[in-house]
């Protein structure tokens, strides 16, 4: 069910205006209105969720199956160097409502995936990182 407080839920269920690129029964597409390049894209579930694991399978089939459509169309439009889907969750989940990012990227564009200086050494932990993982995995 839609939560009316939620500002990613009034956006999914047209209760503010939009600008609507793509919808189903499941999720709404709009424009960002904060775009980092002409084209940018966010794809919101009409129920309310808040992060990735909290979504049922067909929503978030929706959402991958919009994603492909999206980036295709994108590629036609835009003709960028590349696109970028990212979804950001927990505290970066800036709408506290599941949604996730389609945008077209530009060698230009000054976008950039930063990382950070591995001062944990995770680099050097991987083997075990793997194990911790796999145990994890194999006892869920």
């Amino acid at each position: 069910m839609p939560n009316r407080i939620c500002l990613g839920c009034q956006i999914a269920n047209k209760m503010i205006d939009t600008n609507t690129v793509y919808e189903n029964d499941y999720v709404t597409c709009i424009l960002d209105i904060a775009p980092l390049n002409e084209g940018h894209v966010l794809i919101l579930p009409k129920q309310h969720y808040y992060e990735l694991d909290d979504l049922d399978d067909i929503t978030a089939n929706e959402i991958m199956k919009a994603s492909i459509l999206l980036k295709r169309l994108i590629q036609t439009q835009f003709n960028p160097d590349g696109i970028t889907i990212i979804q950001n969750g927990g505290k970066f989940n800036d709408l506290s409502h599941y949604h996730m990012h389609v945008f077209p990227r530009y060698d230009s564009d000054g976008f950039a995936w930063v990382e950070p200086s591995d001062t944990t050494n995770a680099q050097g932990r991987l083997n075990e990182t793997r194990e911790k993982l796999v145990k994890l995995m194999k006892s869920n």
